[in-house]
């Protein structure tokens, strides 16, 4: 009775911030993108870093599951439904994040009526689509226990998940003009698209263990640990092989390193440097570590932590030295900074979250738990996977 109750109270209060959300989108569509921190300097914010964010943790859950039927790895099958279900509602969330960045139901429109073929943005906006579908028709046709289509399906829906994580990060990666450009941003995308979402994956089994909805055991947790230390090393390597081509003398990046190591956004990049690849990589790194739940889940979320910074230094460095050199810089365009700043003009890129931006992530945020627990308990019953 206790759990039922601690269950409805649960839904309860996802529901009541996720209806708080909506009410500030709603506000958001009325008034203007002119509510959120974004300006001209800054056109893009803590929407697009939480849709990066939500595109990298989609990519454990499919992954995994698709890995169990194309390489035949028996102990994966095992976790495949809840590992698709967090794939699903991660991807969800992503798409929701750019239609809120949008600004309006018109611009959805014109992207639809009016395509432009050569846009990465186009060609994000097409394989997330795919991606939604192939987790849909993985998780129907495991609930109805149709092996051979889902055979079929996860040798396409491997590749599919490698390629949503690049073409995302070709939409910065191919930007000559700012310091995104590099050939390695779609394999920095998808290394630490690996790392956070095996750390999502973790969370959610020992999660649903706990809700007695599964029992994964020492066995698989110490291998899917393993398997994140793994990519823990990958992805600072690449992160390595980066800031050394920013930092090798003549090189055209040298300011934007200076921000990332010294300046504005220092501490989320040495965050996600110490905290978020060197602990969990050093927790993880030896195997009595890896069949400890609680040390499991430490490394697990300091991974999540460190991605999510990863994505913050990564958008924002970019935008601090604007294009336009020169006085008097480039118009803010955003009241509420020129009301704080008292004027108009910028030399340099600012940018701070409003309430009305952080509300309406707590709301897509309390959504996707809820979408998760509900989907949970429709496909995932604990008689299947005992």
């Amino acid at each position: 009775m206790n759990t039922a109750k601690n269950r409805k109270l649960t839904y309860g209060i996802l529901g009541v911030l996720t209806a708080i959300g909506v009410v500030c989108w709603i506000y958001q569509l009325v008034a203007g993108l002119g509510v959120t921190g974004m300006n001209n300097a800054n056109s893009w914010g803590t929407y697009i870093i939480m849709f990066m964010f939500f595109v990298g943790l989609s990519a454990g859950g499919l992954i995994v599951a698709s890995s169990a039927h194309v390489f035949h790895i028996e102990k994966f099958k095992k976790v495949s439904k809840p590992a698709v279900i967090v794939s699903t509602v991660c991807i969800c969330m992503a798409g929701m994040f750019i239609l809120i960045d949008l600004g309006g139901f018109t611009n959805v429109w014109r992207i639809l009526v009016g395509p432009n073929p050569t846009s990465p943005l186009l060609w994000d906006m097409c394989v997330i689509t795919i991606y939604l579908i192939i987790n849909i028709l993985d998780l129907f046709w495991m609930h109805k226990g149709d092996e051979h289509k889902v055979d079929v399906l996860s040798r396409f829906a491997l590749p599919v998940a490698i390629l949503v994580h690049s073409v995302t990060a070709w939409i910065f990666g191919l930007q000559i003009a700012k310091a995104w450009y590099t050939a390695i941003m779609a394999p920095i995308f998808v290394a630490s698209a690996m790392d956070s979402g095996l750390s999502l994956l973790l969370l959610s089994l020992l999660a649903l263990e706990k809700m007695e909805k599964i029992k994964i055991g020492s066995s698989l947790m110490g291998f899917l640990a393993g398997l994140l230390a793994t990519c823990i090393a990958v992805d600072a390597y690449f992160i390595g092989c980066e800031v050394l081509t920013m930092a090798y003398p003549g090189a055209h990046e040298a300011v934007a390193l200076s921000h990332m190591l010294t300046g504005a956004t220092a501490p989320f990049f040495w965050f996600e440097v110490i905290g978020g690849l060197v602990v969990p990589f050093c927790i993880l790194v030896f195997a009595k570590n890896r069949q400890r739940k609680g040390l499991v889940i430490v490394a697990s979320m300091l991974v999540i932590a460190g991605v999510l910074c990863k994505r913050i230094w990564l958008l924002l460095t970019s935008f601090i030295t604007p294009n336009i050199e020169g006085a008097a810089g480039i118009t803010l365009g955003n009241q509420g900074v020129i009301e704080s700043a008292g004027s108009m003009w910028a030399l340099s890129g600012a940018y701070m979250p409003t309430a009305i931006e952080i509300i309406i992530v707590i709301g897509v945020l309390s959504l996707g738990v809820l979408a998760f627990l509900v989907l949970s308990d429709i496909f995932i019953t604990p008689s299947k996977n005992d």
